[in-house]
């Protein structure tokens, strides 16, 4: 057996396990919304490969709650970055590892979400874990959340990289003790990615990138998911390691805000 297929017969193991863990997770609620145009689809229907641990319809999240938009553990994307990821993953499977998304294209109602909970100062649920060094009241100034996001006009994609075979992540169970997401990966919440320096969704300046504090292996696998990505097509976020964005954007300038559901974009 090749070496590429056996990391087939690995992701398709670990991508059951994973269905085994979403669909006990608590799922956003969203009434029912326009769907996708037609250059929208699943990640899952042009690389069913590529490991999928969506955060945002979950508790495990900087707020603590699923996300309003998130009626599925559903990776959305233009056609083109979809292709695009799944060209980085062919090379990636032929090294041993596998990329892994956190959230895709973003609507704009979860995107409404964010901001409502940032302006709610005594609502520090999550604090212990996603942002321990930083004041609620800096969130907007330091631009961790803003009105509009890159996400939702569906070319944006958070993400990593785990080594295979991939062991699923287990189940975040809310009131858990809370680990700062900088701290050493042995100790914060268990994640089968490569160790990046932070977890995602880390609001902390370690999670730049380039940050000259993040050496050694942690420099190097943050370096080598953006030379795959890079090579790609994609361009990086300098103040988030796990973030990128497709280039050209199919719709640069729309902002959309269809329910991140199956039936968004069912027959594309």
């Amino acid at each position: 057996m090749t070496g590429i297929a056996t990391a087939f017969r690995a992701l398709a193991a670990t991508a059951a396990a994973l269905l085994a863990v979403t669909v006990t997770a608590p799922v956003a609620q969203a009434g029912p919304g326009p769907g996708a145009p037609r250059e929208f689809v699943s990640l899952r229907s042009v690389d069913p490969t590529i490991i999928q641990e969506m955060r945002y319809p979950t508790a495990h999240d900087f707020m603590g709650e699923p996300v309003d938009g998130y009626r599925q553990s559903l990776c959305i994307l233009t056609r083109p970055a979809a292709e695009a990821l799944h060209r980085a993953q062919l090379r990636l499977l032929r090294q041993g590892y596998s990329l892994k998304v956190y959230d895709c294209y973003r609507p704009q109602r979860a995107v409404d979400h964010f901001v409502r909970w940032a302006k709610d100062l005594d609502d520090e649920t999550m604090k212990g874990e996603f942002y321990p060094r930083v004041d609620k009241t800096r969130l907007f100034a330091d631009g961790y959340i803003a009105e509009k996001s890159g996400h939702s006009r569906g070319s944006t994609v958070d993400l990593t990289l785990v080594r295979l075979p991939a062991l699923p992540t287990r189940p975040y169970r809310p009131g858990e003790k809370l680990v700062p997401c900088y701290a050493p990966k042995a100790d914060r919440f268990p994640d089968n990615s490569v160790d990046m320096g932070t977890g995602f969704d880390c609001f902390d300046t370690l999670s730049h990138t380039d940050d000259p504090r993040i050496q050694g292996v942690q420099r190097a696998n943050r370096q080598f998911l953006k030379r795959t990505l890079t090579e790609a097509g994609f361009v990086n976020l300098a103040e988030e390691w796990w973030h990128y964005t497709f280039q050209p954007e199919a719709f640069p300038d729309t902002y959309f805000d269809f329910p991140v559901a199956r039936r968004s974009v069912a027959g594309h």
